[in-house]
């Protein structure tokens, strides 16, 4: 019905449109005290790169991919669909002060992604001058809606600047468009391409995001970096989510490693039940 072409065109209104909308809103109505929460930023966040280097690592040398290719194998081994899984879970579970905690987590894997783009342009440009390079690089990373939205949205906050309700209405109609639309152009680009292909390169990804991410985030947040039992929590559920869109808007949008990232979300997913099940388990909820 919708034709061949309409996963791009749908992806291209998410990385351009409803994403950024969803990120400056995010951002600019954060309270900055509140979210200052040290060990949990640095055991969520310590986790999630030490995951995305490794897997980038064994991506590079394991299944011989490009830098380009091996910074989304790593990126969707880390990525959690914290936005549309993981602040309603977080909430059922452990009550609504578990929202802020999973909205911080959202925020640092959302600049994760942001990271992630700056070996893919280098990749992309490997063939140019040293100087051609850094700059291509750095306008592309000043183009990039992940990346100068949310810091847009920082900004917002520091200077203390309300947002008109006009504006804010805007934003959150915007913003609530970002997943559905990402996860149905996922869907429409699955359509007619096989899932068995790369059966390691999945399931070295899928191992990443199910079981490294969240026994490393344990590791990182009860041992090296304690914090609250609440916000501990709340870091081991989310890392124990499954790929968010996020790195599916990026791969398609530079056309690049598509057919991995797409078939690995769904796997992801299915596979997810049981094993958020158990972490829900052995974090005392019943």
């Amino acid at each position: 019905m919708l034709g061949s072409e309409s996963s791009e065109a749908l992806n291209a209104f998410v990385y351009w449109v409803a994403l950024p909308a969803l990120l400056f809103g995010a951002m600019a109505r954060v309270d900055l005290e509140r979210v200052y929460n040290t060990s949990f930023l640095a055991a969520f966040a310590g986790a999630s790169i030490a995951t995305w280097v490794v897997f980038s690592v064994i991506g590079r040398i394991a299944f011989r991919l490009n830098g380009a290719e091996a910074a989304l194998h790593g990126l969707n081994s880390s990525y959690p669909n914290t936005g549309y899984m993981g602040i309603p879970l977080a909430i059922a579970a452990f009550g609504p002060d578990a929202a802020l905690p999973a909205i911080i987590a959202m925020v640092v894997s959302v600049l994760s992604v942001a990271l992630a783009i700056i070996p893919i342009e280098l990749s992309l440009r490997r063939h140019s001058s040293l100087m051609s390079i850094f700059w291509r690089v750095a306008g592309a990373l000043a183009r990039n809606p992940m990346i100068w939205a949310p810091c847009a949205g920082l900004v917002w906050t520091w200077a203390e600047i309300e947002i008109p309700v006009f504006a804010a209405t805007y934003l959150d109609i915007l913003g609530a468009a970002a997943g559905p639309c990402a996860l149905f152009s996922i869907g429409l680009y699955l359509v007619g391409k096989p899932l068995r292909d790369g059966g390691m390169e999945l399931a070295s990804m899928t191992a990443a995001k199910l079981v490294v991410q969240p026994a490393l985030t344990s590791l990182f947040i009860l041992f090296f970096f304690p914090t609250n039992p609440l916000w501990a929590s709340v870091a081991i559920l989310v890392a124990a989510l499954p790929i968010g869109s996020g790195p599916f808007v990026l791969a398609q949008a530079h056309g690049i490693y598509v057919r991995r990232t797409s078939p690995v979300m769904l796997i992801t997913t299915v596979l997810s039940f049981p094993t958020i099940s158990l972490v829900l388990v052995l974090l005392g909820y019943s």
